[in-house]
């Protein structure tokens, strides 16, 4: 989940700022993410959208989102990740598979009059696809552009921040390319503690080449985020996928480590 890495390291920043959401870090700052996914599924979503099943899919997903705030407006992003994961249809052959890739960028901020208003260009290597899409399981090559706006409230004297991300995907055949929307909201209860609440869409062209067929998913995430020094946070959250069409019906557990240098 690209736009959970993006978001999380927003809130980061917020753990310290009265502002967040679509931001760049400060200059020679650094930003670690360390993060694992543990998911699986025994029901999918068909082409109409309909519950169907029963199907195997355990998926484990390990990620380090890494920012470097090359200037002030201008932050690099670099990103390895490694996925492993077993589907198939229940009663029938299970496949296993593993792949890493590494993705990298930059994110450049476009304005801050009224909130944040940031442009990010990420390029992936083939690799560590998401695979919650019943298919191949392997990923193509892919290059993103997405574009950021966020900025902080106040709601009963306490802290909160929206963030909101639209991106466009062109992924290497046979995946069809994508548009992703990631909505994120923050609100803090205490000084040390941050509670996220997330949605993740994404949604495939309408053409699509075999194996794989025209798809869509929706994920809600919540979590809860420590603030231990600092520097260090840890991150604990769960998400479930309540709408989707060829795809599996997923639900997860979410565990990050940050580190603020």
């Amino acid at each position: 989940m690209r736009g959970a890495a993006s978001a999380v390291a927003g809130a980061l920043l917020f753990c310290c700022a009265a502002d967040a959401g679509a931001w760049t870090l400060p200059r020679g700052t650094a930003l670690i993410i360390s993060g694992v996914t543990s998911s699986h599924a025994s029901m999918r979503f068909d082409g109409g959208g309909q519950t169907a099943g029963p199907v195997v899919f355990n998926k484990l997903f390990v990620q380090n989102w890494m920012e470097y705030g090359l200037s002030d407006a201008f932050t690099l992003v670099l990103a390895p990740q490694y996925v492993m994961a077993d589907t198939g249809a229940a009663g029938a052959r299970v496949d296993h598979f593993a792949s890493g890739s590494v993705e990298a960028g930059g994110r450049l901020l476009l304005s801050k009059r009224i909130g944040m208003l940031s442009l990010q260009a990420t390029a992936k290597t083939a690799g560590a696809f998401d695979m919650s899409i019943a298919a191949s399981g392997e990923g193509g090559r892919q290059l993103e552009l997405r574009l950021l706006y966020g900025t902080g409230f106040k709601i009963f004297g306490r802290d909160g921040f929206v963030d909101v991300e639209a991106g466009r995907r062109w992924v290497g055949r046979p995946r069809p390319d994508e548009t992703a929307l990631d909505v994120t909201l923050g609100l803090r209860p205490a000084q040390r503690d941050l509670i996220l609440l997330q949605s993740f869409s994404v949604i495939s062209d309408g053409v699509a080449l075999r194996p794989y067929e025209p798809y869509r998913q929706f994920k809600l995430q919540a979590s809860l985020v420590h603030q231990f020094t600092r520097h260090w946070s840890l991150q604990s959250g769960y998400f479930i996928t309540p709408a989707g069409r060829n795809t599996v019906k997923e639900t997860g557990l979410v565990s990050s480590l940050w580190l603020r240098l």
